[in-house]
């Protein structure tokens, strides 16, 4: 019996060696580096911030380089193919062919205000991931610190139960308890032992968790620092919708989604208008027939005007206005569930700071009652059931307390999170 004591004992002792300390500050910090989620979410941002210097593009002139080497068969002309018969005459040629938008009447203006603003929505989702990691990392973080005390909490009872037998067993010797009280300090003793298996089982998984959320391989090689208990939540949760409201990036992700819309709506819109741009090329030719001149350079002025295309440019113009109205939509359907989410979580964070005194109250009424019932036990006024499910019962109120604690913590960074305060 005394080496399984021993053995929790060291085994507490070795954990504690060699582990370097962690707060939740600089385990939120490794997980915005290392976990993959935030880093997924920063390329993309990145990646749609070129998207609208790719359309603003349009608007900068264009040029390139050829080279053409052509021979022909003499006398001849491309006679299939086309409505025309060009002519095709041997030269080695080389120039430079510049073109450049000169009016589209707001088109391609309205698709980089578009691609801008969903460049931005692209942003809040990144920060709304990093919020998303964080929530992950402090729900583990306080897991894990649940878990320890839980731990904490089997390693006593063990060592306390262990002990009991002891002494039960010693007056069992003496012939001052019957065989009946051994037992029954033996199955309290096994019961410890089981708790202290489950507690050890629910620390590894909830540093694995923790590993997980920061996106490490560490593997618990670090002992986690208390943090300090944060005030009651405020009573008015009005105040905290409305912050929720301004500040949640998954809101705002969706409004610039639903302006971004309608910038393209207005793109469509603007298919009907004519398109004017300009053209110009100049080259030498070293090479060439008799028939054809040395260099040459043109330059000219298109006007493109839409006239019928089966209503394509109509359907894509209602299409882009009904998915504009579609996306204001979401984001009143996100509002809705910003407000709701943030009462719940309030209340939730109300409750678990509530619980903070009535499991503290639990826990000395039943330290007190288990200090009464070893007392009656010892003087021979009581039986071990008594003793036995006072034990019991102090136990399950350390880890209430414990569990009232942490989760208090747990809940009140959900309520960050909810209000936008997570970043």
């Amino acid at each position: 019996m005394r080496t399984w004591l021993v053995l929790v004992q060291v085994g507490a002792l070795y954990q504690a060696q060699g582990q370097t300390a962690l707060s939740l500050k600089a385990a939120e910090a490794i997980a915005v580096k290392n976990n993959p989620r935030v880093s997924v979410a920063l390329l993309n941002a990145l990646a749609a911030n070129q998207t609208p210097i790719e359309i603003r593009s349009a608007f900068y002139p264009a040029a390139y380089a050829s080279v053409t080497v052509a021979g022909a068969i003499e006398r001849s002309r491309i006679a299939a193919g086309g409505l025309n018969n060009p002519l095709i005459l041997d030269r080695f040629a080389s120039g430079v062919t510049i073109s450049q938008l000169i009016a589209d009447f707001g088109r391609t203006s309205h698709l980089a205000e578009s691609a801008s603003l969903r460049a931005r929505a692209q942003e809040e989702t990144a920060k709304a991931t990093r919020a998303e990691v964080l929530l992950q990392v402090d729900r583990a973080y306080f897991n894990a610190l649940r878990a320890q005390s839980v731990l904490e909490v089997a390693r006593q009872t063990v060592a306390t139960r262990q002990l009991v037998l002891e002494q039960v067993t010693a007056l069992e010797k003496s012939k001052l308890r019957s065989g009946l009280d051994v037992s029954f300090a033996g199955v309290n003793l096994a019961e410890a032992k089981l708790l202290l298996l489950s507690a050890q089982n629910d620390m590894e998984a909830a540093f694995s968790e923790l590993d997980l959320a920061m996106g490490t391989r560490q593997e618990g090689k670090y002992t986690l620092v208390e943090e300090n208990l944060p005030a009651e939540p405020v009573a008015d949760v009005a105040t905290l919708v409305d912050e929720a409201l301004r500040e949640r990036p998954e809101l705002k992700q969706f409004r610039l989604d639903a302006e971004g819309a309608k910038r393209f709506a207005d793109a469509e819109r603007d298919l009907w208008r004519p398109v004017i741009s300009a053209l110009a090329a100049a080259g030498a030719m070293p090479f060439h027939e008799s028939a054809l001149a040395g260099r040459y350079a043109a330059a000219g002025i298109n006007v493109s005007i839409p006239v019928f295309n089966g209503r394509l440019f109509s359907a894509r113009r209602a299409e882009a206005d009904l998915r504009a109205r579609a996306a204001e939509q979401r984001a009143r359907v996100i509002e809705n569930d910003v407000r709701r989410d943030v009462q719940v979580a309030w209340l939730n964070a109300s409750t678990a700071f509530q619980r903070l005194d009535v499991t503290a109250q639990l826990l000395d009424q039943a330290t007190k009652a288990r200090d009464l019932a070893q007392g009656r036990y010892e003087l021979g006024l009581s039986s071990i059931v008594e003793l036995s499910q006072a034990q019991l019962n102090e136990t399950a109120a350390q880890i209430a307390g414990a569990s009232a604690k942490y989760n208090y913590q747990i809940q009140h960074a959900v309520l960050s999170y909810q209000t936008g305060a997570l970043r």
